[in-house]
């Protein structure tokens, strides 16, 4: 029986999930779970990066007490953001958070170097002000001193696996999202980030998912108890690890990994670079075993949670739990919000944002929390369903099912109401689809399964999953159409 150990950083949270296949099935134990609190110092949001890796160290005690011994063990993350090491390995500074607004401010300087279309054709990346060359750029346009001590550039979960095993390399999946990868030429697009001032020595090899990187360290092995296992890069964006293990109905099927971010894509075989993808923002990142996710980002839970985190502070807790339910309990269909409206982009006060936007749109503004979390949830089910008419436009594919994976699988309210936007059947889970995906590929890089397509048999064949079917289809097709009127403009897009 392979052991794995599996890592996946969230934004909000992180946990760390031993797997075991015996060849024939795949079982998940989540054995050590830690909060992702970033923090501002001198008016910079910041990652605790050190404090993440401590909890890693955690887990992978916590596998030993669970496992015993692993074979392998294998990080993932969100994307974009990254740390910078100087020649010695040492840690230049904290990563900066993408919600920090500073770096955001480099997009329009950048695009006048490199006009949007060109930009695209270059990387095939959606434009958006968090992307990692437009934070490598605004550093190079403020003279961070950081750039010039700095050694390598290594993404988040590329860093964690340095500090494992030693290797100073980024993985394809997580290197493709930054917006300074050529998918063309499968290299980094180095000329592209010459021109807005951006060091290239920084930018490591990249490696393809499902790639052995060496044994953990000899300080790592006594910490933990672990020697012997290996470090491998599977799919180390979480999405890129969520998609691998999707058990997709066919080619025309299309997927929302729900979580923080809702990320709307279907899976191709070459990307999608042409006018219409790029009028419609989409963005190509790699995949396993060859394939590209043609998606788009949509902001996601995460708005729920700051809405939890604002009530907090004037003393009303809520769970998650009990915000779904009053949001079910709340009139249906009364006014909507543009997710990715840059009113959005950064944390606070989300439920005085909500209220107004609804005022600037001529909409009734939600007061109650279960009225603030249903204009939410249906906003976010509008969205779905407006950027899977954008895939399908793109690819000239129309999907016949929608996939839903990640934590959002288990939200009935945000699946049934994507499956009425859509008026498409939805089907969800795995809910653990990152760690899945993460352990998959890690399997595969063993050995243990031979490609992607048995992956996801595995997948279907260890993990049940819950289908919807639309019910109120007229009702939802009124609402889409005002959503795509009043609400969903371009001009108050994150990107825009």
């Amino acid at each position: 029986m392979a052991t794995l150990a599996a890592v996946d950083l969230g934004a909000q949270s992180g946990r760390v999930a031993v797997g075991r296949f015996d060849g024939k099935l795949l079982s998940v134990d989540e054995v050590h779970r830690f909060d992702n609190v970033p923090v501002q110092t001198g008016g910079t949001l910041h990652w605790d990066v050190l404090r993440l890796y401590r909890d890693v160290l955690d887990g992978l005690r916590a596998v030993r007490r669970e496992a015993g011994r692993i074979d392998s063990v294998a990080v993932d993350s969100w994307a974009i953001d990254f740390g910078l090491l100087d020649g010695e390995g040492r840690l230049v500074q904290n990563p900066v958070h993408y919600r920090d607004g500073r770096r955001a401010r480099a997009m329009d300087g950048v695009l006048q170097r490199v006009p949007p279309r060109e930009l695209y054709e270059r990387t095939g990346i959606q434009l958006m002000p968090i992307n990692t060359l437009f934070q490598l750029a605004a550093m190079a346009a403020d003279g961070d001193p950081a750039l010039s001590v700095a050694d390598t550039l290594l993404l988040i979960p590329d860093l964690m696996h340095f500090w494992l095993c030693g290797s100073r390399s980024s993985e394809f999946t997580n290197a493709t999202t930054t917006q300074c990868f050529d998918p063309h030429e499968d290299r980094w697009a180095t000329d592209v980030l010459e021109r807005v001032g951006v060091p290239t020595g920084l930018l490591p090899e990249v490696v393809p998912p499902a790639t052995r990187l060496g044994r953990l360290r000899r300080e790592v092995t006594e910490d933990t108890g672990l020697g012997g296992a290996e470090v491998v890069a599977a799919a180390t964006h979480d999405t890129g690890s969520a998609v691998a293990a999707i058990p997709l109905c066919g080619p025309a099927s299309a997927y929302i990994s729900a979580g923080t971010w809702s990320l709307v894509g279907v899976e191709v075989r070459e990307p999608v670079i042409t006018d219409a993808a790029f009028a419609a923002n989409l963005t190509n990142e790699g995949g396993v075993d060859g394939t590209f996710r043609l998606l788009r980002n949509v902001t996601g839970l995460w708005l729920v949670h700051e809405c939890r985190r604002a009530w907090a502070r004037e003393g009303r807790e809520y769970s998650f739990d009990q915000l779904v339910a009053l949001a079910s309990e709340a009139p249906p269909l009364r006014s909507f919000v543009e997710p990715n409206d840059p009113a959005f982009s950064e944390p606070g006060d989300v439920p005085a944002r909500v209220r107004a936007f609804c005022a600037r749109t001529a909409q009734a503004e939600p007061v109650e929390p279960g009225a603030v979390v249903r204009c939410i949830l249906e906003s976010l089910a509008l969205k779905h369903a407006q950027t899977i008419e954008l895939l399908a436009a793109a690819t000239g594919t129309t999907p016949n099912t929608v996939h839903i994976v990640g934590g959002g699988a288990r939200n009935e309210l945000l699946c049934r109401w994507t499956s009425d936007a859509a008026e498409l059947p939805v089907v969800c889970g795995p809910e653990e689809a990152t760690l899945l995906g993460n352990l998959l590929v890690q399997a595969i890089a063993l050995d243990e399964i031979g490609s992607l397509e048995e992956a996801r048999e595995l997948v279907a064949a260890s993990v049940a999953t819950t289908a919807y079917e639309p019910q109120e289809p007229a009702a939802w097709r009124e609402a889409r159409a005002r959503f795509a009127e009043t609400v969903s403009r371009p001009e108050m897009e994150v990107h825009a």
